[in-house]
């Protein structure tokens, strides 16, 4: 069986995973893993490749899931937001032998391998429709060879695949220049998976996560954090319910009808589920749920406050990254003890603050947090060392660019970013990227991105630029930046403001003083990130 627990063969005709358009059980599940397996390495497909998935909140991804942690292949989520040469960027940069995509983003699909046509030539598969409905094969499918997924899956062997492996997933994450970078394991192994996916699985027993429960995916599945926090427990043996767009008067109803026990949550949808009208507050009961997981970008004190009041000590805040996994958590009681706190670093890492100086920081001084794994485990950035050195300060330990301190408790606090990343609901936005787009118009002299505060959202982009000599800023010249911001980033990247400067602030070295230009947007906003 391609599912790793004995108690899924009692359980075959219970629902594995659930979304909008229909129910898959969990025989069908491993039936249609087991005919992926045999899809991939009959096509070519071999162990430590990449299969790349650019797809939304549907069934079929945790088939795809599932059969490369049991093939020793690698997933790459693809962020469906981004422009067609983000998307063929990461084709490329990955190495991706495999594509699958949905029906909905075929299009996309298709520009990007325009762009990068040599790209995952082994297999290329498109799911049906969501709606059900019977498709043209459109001129894409023809010119870049996609087939059909349950056509392929149907002509497939369902038999149990003999030689399975640990295979895992790799992330796309954010980094402080150029283009996003794929986090590769550097502990992956080629072996069993039964055991250390087990080992992951129970990973969620120390959240309360109760077994034999569900679990409610309403966030965008190709983030790690939305990942880690559906297909876990479902390899624990814990449904998923899948909400293919937040909506949240959606989400409070579905959390009543499928008896959710575990959810996890960005600050943003905290705002939301805050606004919903008080008719749908009271009908919300929530009594079935368990644990409110967030994280992935910093809470408004008063946002978590209000949050706590209503649905009580079941929410729960971790600190941790793509790259280092879950550094920190802290429960509700102990935040309204400590406001601001992340919590205390976990037995599986070792935490520590180095101060300016260069040396270990004591309690309550600030320094760049540093974290080094108890069990070994760390990663590389593919194809790009000079990054994964930097990232690693000394043997073992890893930095994210945070600033905090640990008080005398023991309990880290988060109070400033050392490197430019912008947080969007969520969602890692590097500054660099949308500058090298900007200052392509020949009227920008130069440009400056970075965060603003944004009630709903953490924080928004705002780009500042300094025009060329003899330039005067119009609308005509803001809206040719903002066309050009559509034509190359993704819709949450692009500025959702600019400001114009005389001189753009610069140290004795030429480097971007860009706190200067951050800092007074942030003044009275009672936090630094």
């Amino acid at each position: 069986m391609a599912l790793i627990t004995a108690s899924h063969l009692d359980r075959q005709h219970d629902a594995a995973v659930i979304d909008e358009w229909g129910t898959t059980t969990w025989g069908e599940l491993d039936d249609r893993v087991n005919r992926l397996i045999h899809h991939l390495r009959n096509a070519g497909v071999q162990p430590d490749d990449r299969v790349a998935l650019l797809a939304g909140n549907r069934r079929e991804i945790e088939e795809v899931y599932l059969a490369c942690s049991h093939s020793g292949f690698h997933c790459v989520p693809i962020n469906w937001h981004f422009a067609a040469d983000e998307v063929a960027y990461v084709l490329a940069d990955s190495g991706a032998t495999a594509l699958i995509v949905a029906s909905e983003f075929e299009a996309l699909a298709g520009a990007a391998l325009d762009i990068e046509p040599d790209t995952a030539t082994t297999t290329r598969l498109v799911m049906r429709s969501l709606d059900g409905a019977v498709e043209p094969a459109a001129p894409d499918r023809t010119t870049h060879r996609l087939s059909s997924y349950d056509d392929a899956l149907a002509a497939s062997d369902p038999s149990e695949p003999d030689g399975q492996m640990l295979g895992g997933v790799m992330f796309y994450t954010s980094g402080t220049t150029g283009r996003p970078k794929g986090v590769r394991s550097t502990s992956f192994q080629i072996n069993t998976p039964v055991e250390v996916l087990q080992l992951m699985a129970g990973s969620m027993d120390s959240l309360g996560i109760p077994q034999n429960g569900r679990t409610l995916l309403c966030g965008p599945q190709y983030h790690s954090a939305q990942w880690a926090y559906s297909y876990l427990p479902l390899i624990a043996g814990v449904s998923v319910v899948m909400q293919a767009k937040f909506i949240p008067e959606q989400t409070l109803a579905m959390i009543d009808e499928y008896q959710i026990t575990n959810i996890h949550l960005v600050p943003t949808q905290f705002v939301r589920l805050l606004r919903v009208d008080d008719a749908a507050k009271e009908r919300f009961d929530g009594s079935s749920l368990v644990v409110a997981v967030h994280g992935a970008a910093p809470c408004a004190p008063e946002v978590k406050r209000q949050m706590i009041e209503w649905w009580g000590p079941k929410i729960i805040e971790y600190y941790g990254a793509t790259e280092g996994g879950i550094v920190s958590m802290i429960s509700a009681d102990e935040w309204l003890e400590r406001p601001g706190s992340v919590g205390k670093p976990s037995e599986m890492v070792d935490v520590k603050i180095v101060n300016a100086a260069g040396d270990v920081a004591g309690p309550n001084e600030e320094g760049v947090i540093h974290v080094k794994s108890a069990i070994g485990q760390d990663f590389e950035y593919l194809n790009s060392p000079e990054k994964t050195a930097e990232a690693h300060t000394e043997p073992g330990y890893m930095t994210m660019g945070d600033i905090g301190y640990i008080d005398d408790a023991g309990y880290l606090f988060l109070s400033d970013r050392k490197i430019d990343m912008i947080i969007s609901g969520g969602v890692n936005i590097y500054p660099a990227e949308i500058e090298a787009v900007l200052v392509t118009h020949p009227q920008v002299l130069d440009v400056a991105v970075f965060g603003v505060p944004n009630t709903e959202f953490g924080e928004e982009v705002k780009a500042t630029v300094q025009l060329a000599d003899g330039v005067d800023w119009s609308p005509e010249l803001e809206a040719e930046l903002v066309a050009i911001s559509r034509e190359h980033l993704a819709g949450y990247k692009q500025p959702k403001s600019f400001d114009v400067i005389d001189v753009m602030p610069r140290s004795a070295a030429g480097k971007l003083l860009k706190r200067e230009l951050r800092a007074p947007f942030w003044e009275g906003s009672g936090r630094k990130i």
